[in-house]
Protein backbone atom coordinates (compact mmCIF):
# COMPACT_ATOMS: atom_id res chain seq x y z
CA UNK A 1 0.00 0.00 0.00
CA UNK A 2 2.83 2.40 0.85
CA UNK A 3 4.43 1.84 -2.56
CA UNK A 4 1.13 2.55 -4.31
CA UNK A 5 0.70 5.79 -2.39
CA UNK A 6 4.27 6.85 -3.12
CA UNK A 7 3.66 6.50 -6.87
CA UNK A 8 1.00 9.19 -6.64
CA UNK A 9 3.71 11.73 -5.84
CA UNK A 10 5.38 11.47 -9.24
CA UNK A 11 5.16 14.82 -11.05
CA UNK A 12 4.36 14.49 -14.76
CA UNK A 13 6.95 16.02 -17.03
CA UNK A 14 4.17 18.04 -18.65
CA UNK A 15 4.14 20.19 -15.50
CA UNK A 16 7.69 21.24 -16.35
CA UNK A 17 6.55 22.01 -19.90
CA UNK A 18 3.85 24.25 -18.44
CA UNK A 19 6.40 26.08 -16.31
CA UNK A 20 8.71 26.56 -19.28
CA UNK A 21 5.80 27.88 -21.32
CA UNK A 22 5.17 30.49 -18.65
CA UNK A 23 8.84 31.50 -18.39
CA UNK A 24 9.32 31.68 -22.17
CA UNK A 25 6.06 33.48 -22.91
CA UNK A 26 7.04 36.88 -24.43
CA UNK A 27 4.09 38.39 -22.56
CA UNK A 28 5.20 37.11 -19.15
CA UNK A 29 5.17 40.28 -17.01
CA UNK A 30 7.48 38.97 -14.29
CA UNK A 31 10.17 37.77 -16.68
CA UNK A 32 9.90 40.89 -18.84
CA UNK A 33 10.35 43.10 -15.79
CA UNK A 34 13.49 41.20 -14.75
CA UNK A 35 14.91 41.42 -18.27
CA UNK A 36 14.30 45.18 -18.30
CA UNK A 37 16.33 45.62 -15.10
CA UNK A 38 19.16 43.50 -16.49
CA UNK A 39 19.19 45.44 -19.75
CA UNK A 40 20.09 48.63 -17.85
CA UNK A 41 23.47 47.09 -17.05
CA UNK A 42 24.21 45.23 -20.28
CA UNK A 43 24.29 41.57 -21.25
CA UNK A 44 24.97 38.99 -18.52
CA UNK A 45 28.47 38.54 -19.92
CA UNK A 46 29.13 42.29 -19.83
CA UNK A 47 27.72 42.52 -16.30
CA UNK A 48 29.95 39.70 -15.03
CA UNK A 49 33.00 41.28 -16.67
CA UNK A 50 32.29 44.62 -14.95
CA UNK A 51 31.90 42.85 -11.61
CA UNK A 52 35.12 40.89 -12.02
CA UNK A 53 37.04 44.07 -12.80
CA UNK A 54 35.44 45.93 -9.87
CA UNK A 55 36.23 43.08 -7.46
CA UNK A 56 39.96 43.04 -8.30
CA UNK A 57 42.04 44.30 -5.38
CA UNK A 58 43.65 47.23 -7.26
CA UNK A 59 40.20 48.49 -8.27
CA UNK A 60 38.91 48.22 -4.70
CA UNK A 61 41.96 50.06 -3.38
CA UNK A 62 41.35 52.81 -5.92
CA UNK A 63 37.79 53.11 -4.59
CA UNK A 64 39.14 53.31 -1.05
CA UNK A 65 41.62 56.00 -2.06
CA UNK A 66 38.81 58.08 -3.51
CA UNK A 67 36.51 57.73 -0.49
CA UNK A 68 38.65 57.10 2.60
CA UNK A 69 42.38 57.31 1.78
CA UNK A 70 43.39 56.91 5.44
CA UNK A 71 42.18 53.30 5.25
CA UNK A 72 44.91 52.47 2.72
CA UNK A 73 47.54 52.32 5.47
CA UNK A 74 45.42 49.80 7.39
CA UNK A 75 44.95 47.64 4.32
CA UNK A 76 48.66 47.77 3.53
CA UNK A 77 49.41 46.77 7.12
CA UNK A 78 46.98 43.85 6.84
CA UNK A 79 48.71 42.67 3.64
CA UNK A 80 52.13 42.96 5.29
CA UNK A 81 51.04 40.96 8.33
CA UNK A 82 49.60 38.30 6.06
CA UNK A 83 52.73 38.10 3.91
CA UNK A 84 55.12 37.80 6.84
CA UNK A 85 53.05 35.05 8.46
CA UNK A 86 52.03 37.02 11.55
CA UNK A 87 48.83 35.03 11.99
CA UNK A 88 48.81 31.65 13.67
CA UNK A 89 48.81 28.62 11.37
CA UNK A 90 46.16 25.94 11.65
CA UNK A 91 48.82 23.45 12.79
CA UNK A 92 50.02 25.77 15.57
CA UNK A 93 46.45 26.53 16.63
CA UNK A 94 45.81 22.81 16.97
CA UNK A 95 49.03 22.42 18.93
CA UNK A 96 47.96 25.20 21.30
CA UNK A 97 44.67 23.40 21.90
CA UNK A 98 45.83 19.79 21.99
CA UNK A 99 49.48 19.91 22.92
CA UNK A 100 51.42 16.81 21.89
CA UNK A 101 48.20 15.04 20.84
CA UNK A 102 47.96 17.33 17.80
CA UNK A 103 50.74 15.40 16.06
CA UNK A 104 48.83 12.12 16.19
CA UNK A 105 45.24 13.25 15.63
CA UNK A 106 43.69 13.07 12.17
CA UNK A 107 41.32 15.78 10.97
CA UNK A 108 38.82 15.16 8.18
CA UNK A 109 38.74 18.30 6.04
CA UNK A 110 35.77 16.95 4.08
CA UNK A 111 33.64 17.83 7.11
CA UNK A 112 35.33 21.16 7.89
CA UNK A 113 33.04 23.69 9.57
CA UNK A 114 33.27 27.27 8.30
CA UNK A 115 33.80 29.79 11.11
CA UNK A 116 31.25 32.57 10.58
CA UNK A 117 30.69 35.88 12.40
CA UNK A 118 27.92 38.45 12.16
CA UNK A 119 27.55 41.29 11.85
CA UNK A 120 30.62 43.15 10.66
CA UNK A 121 29.39 46.74 10.47
CA UNK A 122 32.50 48.91 10.12
CA UNK A 123 35.92 48.50 8.52
CA UNK A 124 37.91 49.52 11.65
CA UNK A 125 36.50 46.40 13.31
CA UNK A 126 38.43 44.24 10.83
CA UNK A 127 41.68 45.93 11.86
CA UNK A 128 40.88 45.62 15.57
CA UNK A 129 40.06 41.93 15.09
CA UNK A 130 43.30 41.33 13.18
CA UNK A 131 45.44 43.01 15.84
CA UNK A 132 43.78 40.94 18.54
CA UNK A 133 44.23 37.74 16.50
CA UNK A 134 47.97 38.40 16.09
CA UNK A 135 48.49 39.33 19.74
CA UNK A 136 46.49 36.41 21.14
CA UNK A 137 47.30 33.85 18.42
CA UNK A 138 43.66 33.37 17.57
CA UNK A 139 41.75 32.93 14.32
CA UNK A 140 40.13 35.31 11.89
CA UNK A 141 36.77 33.86 10.72
CA UNK A 142 36.42 32.42 7.24
CA UNK A 143 33.03 34.06 6.64
CA UNK A 144 31.77 37.52 7.63
CA UNK A 145 28.19 38.83 7.38
CA UNK A 146 27.28 42.53 7.12
CA UNK A 147 23.90 44.06 7.94
CA UNK A 148 24.68 47.73 7.52
CA UNK A 149 23.05 50.33 5.27
CA UNK A 150 24.64 50.03 1.85
CA UNK A 151 24.33 53.72 0.94
CA UNK A 152 25.92 54.74 4.22
CA UNK A 153 28.95 52.47 3.87
CA UNK A 154 29.28 53.35 0.20
CA UNK A 155 29.44 57.03 1.15
CA UNK A 156 31.98 56.68 3.97
CA UNK A 157 34.29 54.22 2.19
CA UNK A 158 33.72 51.20 4.39
CA UNK A 159 32.16 49.17 1.57
CA UNK A 160 35.23 48.94 -0.71
CA UNK A 161 37.58 48.79 2.31
CA UNK A 162 35.82 45.74 3.73
CA UNK A 163 35.70 44.11 0.30
CA UNK A 164 39.45 44.69 -0.07
CA UNK A 165 40.11 43.32 3.41
CA UNK A 166 38.16 40.15 2.68
CA UNK A 167 40.18 39.66 -0.51
CA UNK A 168 43.42 40.15 1.43
CA UNK A 169 42.56 37.68 4.21
CA UNK A 170 40.83 35.08 2.03
CA UNK A 171 37.32 35.12 3.49
CA UNK A 172 33.84 35.17 2.00
CA UNK A 173 31.47 37.96 2.97
CA UNK A 174 27.81 38.80 2.52
CA UNK A 175 26.18 42.21 2.20
CA UNK A 176 22.59 43.08 3.13
CA UNK A 177 20.98 45.29 0.52
CA UNK A 178 18.97 48.34 1.58
CA UNK A 179 15.86 47.03 -0.19
CA UNK A 180 14.66 45.04 2.79
CA UNK A 181 11.89 45.06 5.36
CA UNK A 182 13.31 47.91 7.38
CA UNK A 183 13.58 50.38 4.49
CA UNK A 184 10.00 51.62 4.67
CA UNK A 185 8.87 49.57 1.68
CA UNK A 186 5.82 48.38 3.61
CA UNK A 187 4.19 51.72 4.30
CA UNK A 188 1.97 50.28 7.04
CA UNK A 189 4.86 49.20 9.28
CA UNK A 190 7.24 51.20 11.41
CA UNK A 191 10.07 49.11 12.85
CA UNK A 192 9.95 47.42 16.27
CA UNK A 193 6.83 49.37 17.31
CA UNK A 194 4.84 47.37 14.73
CA UNK A 195 6.89 44.18 14.87
CA UNK A 196 3.93 41.78 14.72
CA UNK A 197 3.00 43.29 11.37
CA UNK A 198 6.17 41.79 9.91
CA UNK A 199 5.08 38.23 10.68
CA UNK A 200 3.09 38.01 7.45
CA UNK A 201 5.76 39.63 5.29
CA UNK A 202 9.02 41.36 6.02
CA UNK A 203 8.35 44.27 3.72
CA UNK A 204 9.29 43.70 0.08
CA UNK A 205 5.89 44.23 -1.54
CA UNK A 206 4.87 44.89 -5.12
CA UNK A 207 7.85 45.99 -7.23
CA UNK A 208 10.49 45.69 -4.50
CA UNK A 209 11.99 42.44 -5.83
CA UNK A 210 12.84 44.44 -8.96
CA UNK A 211 14.32 47.25 -6.86
CA UNK A 212 16.33 44.60 -5.00
CA UNK A 213 17.68 43.28 -8.30
CA UNK A 214 18.52 46.79 -9.47
CA UNK A 215 20.33 47.50 -6.21
CA UNK A 216 22.26 44.24 -6.42
CA UNK A 217 23.36 44.92 -10.00
CA UNK A 218 24.56 48.39 -9.00
CA UNK A 219 26.80 47.07 -6.23
CA UNK A 220 27.82 44.02 -8.26
CA UNK A 221 29.09 46.09 -11.18
CA UNK A 222 30.49 48.97 -9.07
CA UNK A 223 32.20 47.13 -6.20
CA UNK A 224 32.09 43.49 -7.28
CA UNK A 225 29.68 42.66 -4.43
CA UNK A 226 28.61 39.13 -5.27
CA UNK A 227 27.04 37.58 -2.18
CA UNK A 228 23.96 39.19 -0.65
CA UNK A 229 21.38 38.32 1.97
CA UNK A 230 17.95 37.14 0.85
CA UNK A 231 14.90 37.29 3.09
CA UNK A 232 11.83 37.09 0.86
CA UNK A 233 10.41 34.42 -1.50
CA UNK A 234 10.06 37.00 -4.24
CA UNK A 235 13.69 38.11 -4.12
CA UNK A 236 14.79 34.48 -3.86
CA UNK A 237 12.97 33.76 -7.13
CA UNK A 238 14.41 36.92 -8.67
CA UNK A 239 17.90 35.71 -7.72
CA UNK A 240 17.23 32.29 -9.23
CA UNK A 241 16.05 33.86 -12.50
CA UNK A 242 19.02 36.25 -12.64
CA UNK A 243 21.46 33.38 -12.18
CA UNK A 244 19.72 31.27 -14.79
CA UNK A 245 20.05 34.18 -17.22
CA UNK A 246 23.82 34.08 -16.71
CA UNK A 247 24.53 36.74 -14.05
CA UNK A 248 26.77 35.24 -11.37
CA UNK A 249 24.78 36.38 -8.35
CA UNK A 250 25.24 34.42 -5.12
CA UNK A 251 22.99 34.72 -2.10
CA UNK A 252 22.36 33.28 1.31
CA UNK A 253 18.88 32.84 2.68
CA UNK A 254 18.49 34.62 6.00
CA UNK A 255 17.36 33.20 9.33
CA UNK A 256 14.45 35.65 8.95
CA UNK A 257 13.14 33.55 6.06
CA UNK A 258 12.02 31.04 8.69
CA UNK A 259 13.13 27.68 7.28
CA UNK A 260 12.47 25.69 10.43
CA UNK A 261 11.88 22.06 9.40
CA UNK A 262 12.95 19.56 6.70
CA UNK A 263 9.77 20.18 4.71
CA UNK A 264 10.59 23.88 4.42
CA UNK A 265 14.15 22.89 3.54
CA UNK A 266 12.95 20.61 0.75
CA UNK A 267 10.73 23.36 -0.66
CA UNK A 268 13.63 25.81 -0.71
CA UNK A 269 15.95 23.30 -2.38
CA UNK A 270 13.31 22.35 -4.97
CA UNK A 271 13.35 25.95 -6.17
CA UNK A 272 17.13 25.90 -6.30
CA UNK A 273 17.06 22.69 -8.35
CA UNK A 274 14.50 24.00 -10.82
CA UNK A 275 16.62 27.06 -11.62
CA UNK A 276 20.07 25.50 -11.30
CA UNK A 277 22.39 25.93 -14.25
CA UNK A 278 23.22 23.01 -16.48
CA UNK A 279 26.48 22.51 -14.59
CA UNK A 280 24.47 21.85 -11.41
CA UNK A 281 25.34 25.10 -9.65
CA UNK A 282 22.88 27.40 -7.92
CA UNK A 283 23.03 30.99 -6.69
CA UNK A 284 21.85 29.64 -3.32
CA UNK A 285 25.24 29.18 -1.67
CA UNK A 286 24.17 29.78 1.94
CA UNK A 287 21.10 28.38 3.67
CA UNK A 288 20.59 29.95 7.11
CA UNK A 289 18.17 27.94 9.22
CA UNK A 290 15.71 29.22 11.79
CA UNK A 291 16.88 29.17 15.40
CA UNK A 292 14.22 26.56 16.21
CA UNK A 293 15.86 23.77 14.20
CA UNK A 294 17.75 20.92 15.85
CA UNK A 295 20.40 18.52 14.62
CA UNK A 296 17.84 16.11 13.21
CA UNK A 297 16.45 18.88 11.00
CA UNK A 298 19.83 19.44 9.37
CA UNK A 299 20.66 15.73 9.20
CA UNK A 300 17.44 14.89 7.34
CA UNK A 301 17.77 17.83 4.96
CA UNK A 302 21.43 17.04 4.38
CA UNK A 303 20.32 13.78 2.74
CA UNK A 304 17.90 15.72 0.54
CA UNK A 305 20.63 18.24 -0.32
CA UNK A 306 22.91 15.40 -1.43
CA UNK A 307 20.18 13.70 -3.48
CA UNK A 308 19.61 16.96 -5.34
CA UNK A 309 23.33 17.32 -6.08
CA UNK A 310 23.85 20.35 -3.81
CA UNK A 311 26.10 18.97 -1.07
CA UNK A 312 29.09 21.00 -2.29
CA UNK A 313 26.99 23.92 -3.54
CA UNK A 314 24.66 24.92 -0.69
CA UNK A 315 26.25 25.54 2.72
CA UNK A 316 24.01 25.03 5.74
CA UNK A 317 24.52 28.02 8.07
CA UNK A 318 23.56 27.38 11.69
CA UNK A 319 23.42 29.89 14.56
CA UNK A 320 25.64 28.80 17.45
CA UNK A 321 25.24 32.05 19.39
CA UNK A 322 22.78 34.92 19.03
CA UNK A 323 22.74 38.56 20.11
CA UNK A 324 21.84 38.84 23.76
CA UNK A 325 18.90 41.12 23.06
CA UNK A 326 15.94 41.31 20.67
CA UNK A 327 16.00 37.95 18.86
CA UNK A 328 15.97 34.84 21.09
CA UNK A 329 15.45 33.76 24.68
CA UNK A 330 18.83 33.62 26.43
CA UNK A 331 21.06 31.84 27.16
CA UNK A 332 21.33 30.55 23.58
CA UNK A 333 24.35 28.32 22.94
CA UNK A 334 24.29 25.49 20.37
CA UNK A 335 27.99 24.63 20.49
CA UNK A 336 27.60 21.21 22.11
CA UNK A 337 25.04 20.24 19.46
CA UNK A 338 27.42 21.40 16.73
CA UNK A 339 30.07 18.95 17.96
CA UNK A 340 27.72 16.09 17.14
CA UNK A 341 26.34 17.61 13.93
CA UNK A 342 29.79 18.30 12.49
CA UNK A 343 30.65 14.60 12.63
CA UNK A 344 27.84 13.80 10.20
CA UNK A 345 26.86 16.78 8.05
CA UNK A 346 29.36 18.29 5.57
CA UNK A 347 29.46 21.86 4.26
CA UNK A 348 28.07 23.71 7.25
CA UNK A 349 29.07 26.94 8.94
CA UNK A 350 28.93 27.86 12.60
CA UNK A 351 27.44 31.34 12.75
CA UNK A 352 28.19 33.52 15.76
CA UNK A 353 25.73 36.38 16.05
CA UNK A 354 26.52 37.00 19.70
CA UNK A 355 29.29 36.45 22.20
CA UNK A 356 29.23 33.50 24.55
CA UNK A 357 26.15 34.11 26.74
CA UNK A 358 28.16 34.12 29.97
CA UNK A 359 30.25 36.99 28.60
CA UNK A 360 27.78 38.89 26.43
CA UNK A 361 25.02 39.11 29.03
CA UNK A 362 27.32 40.75 31.57
CA UNK A 363 28.43 43.59 29.31
CA UNK A 364 27.29 47.13 30.11
CA UNK A 365 25.94 47.15 26.55
CA UNK A 366 25.08 43.56 25.58
CA UNK A 367 24.82 42.79 21.87
CA UNK A 368 21.48 43.75 20.34
CA UNK A 369 20.16 42.80 16.89
CA UNK A 370 18.52 46.24 16.67
CA UNK A 371 21.97 47.88 16.68
CA UNK A 372 22.39 46.59 13.12
CA UNK A 373 19.80 49.02 11.84
CA UNK A 374 21.08 52.19 13.51
CA UNK A 375 22.68 55.05 11.60
CA UNK A 376 26.40 55.38 12.23
CA UNK A 377 25.85 58.92 13.45
CA UNK A 378 23.38 57.67 16.06
CA UNK A 379 25.85 55.04 17.28
CA UNK A 380 28.55 57.67 17.75
CA UNK A 381 26.31 60.35 19.25
CA UNK A 382 24.92 57.96 21.87
CA UNK A 383 28.37 56.73 22.84
CA UNK A 384 27.94 53.15 21.64
CA UNK A 385 30.83 52.96 19.15
CA UNK A 386 33.24 51.34 21.62
CA UNK A 387 30.47 49.21 23.13
CA UNK A 388 29.54 47.74 19.77
CA UNK A 389 33.20 47.03 18.97
CA UNK A 390 33.42 45.10 22.24
CA UNK A 391 30.28 43.18 21.21
CA UNK A 392 31.86 42.27 17.88
CA UNK A 393 35.14 41.16 19.43
CA UNK A 394 33.09 39.00 21.81
CA UNK A 395 31.51 37.34 18.77
CA UNK A 396 34.91 36.64 17.24
CA UNK A 397 36.05 35.23 20.60
CA UNK A 398 33.00 32.94 20.57
CA UNK A 399 34.00 31.85 17.06
CA UNK A 400 37.43 30.92 18.40
CA UNK A 401 35.82 29.07 21.30
CA UNK A 402 33.97 27.00 18.72
CA UNK A 403 37.19 26.39 16.76
CA UNK A 404 38.85 25.11 19.95
CA UNK A 405 35.90 22.83 20.69
CA UNK A 406 35.96 21.44 17.14
CA UNK A 407 39.69 20.81 17.47
CA UNK A 408 39.25 19.02 20.78
CA UNK A 409 36.75 16.73 19.06
CA UNK A 410 39.10 16.03 16.15
CA UNK A 411 37.03 18.13 13.76
CA UNK A 412 38.25 20.59 11.11
CA UNK A 413 37.34 24.22 10.59
CA UNK A 414 37.71 26.87 7.87
CA UNK A 415 39.21 30.18 9.02
CA UNK A 416 40.48 33.01 6.78
CA UNK A 417 42.33 30.93 4.20
CA UNK A 418 45.10 33.40 3.30
CA UNK A 419 46.03 34.01 6.93
CA UNK A 420 45.83 30.63 8.63
CA UNK A 421 47.63 28.17 6.39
Amino acid sequence: MTADLRKRLAIPTKRLDDLNALLLDPNSRIVNDVLAVVAKYGTPEEINAKAKAARALPALLAQVKGKKPEYLADLKWLEEQRDKGAFISVADFRKDVLGARAATMRFDDRLAVTLEVSALQYFPWVVATAKKAIAEKTLMPGRWIQVRQMKEQEADGDLPAIAAAMEIIGASYVETLDTKGTDGSNIHLDGPSTITGYFGGVGQPNDHPLLWLDEFLHYYTTFGTQQVLNINPGTVLAGYILYRLGVDIEFKISVFMGNDNPFAGLWTLIGAKLFARDDGTSPLIGFNWSNSVNNETLEITSVIRKQLGFEDVVRFEHHITETWKSIVKQPYDRRAELMELAKKVPNISAKHEGGDPGVDGKRAHPSDILDYFRDKSDVIEKGDWDNMLVNFLDKVAATNHTARALTEHGLSFVAATKLHR
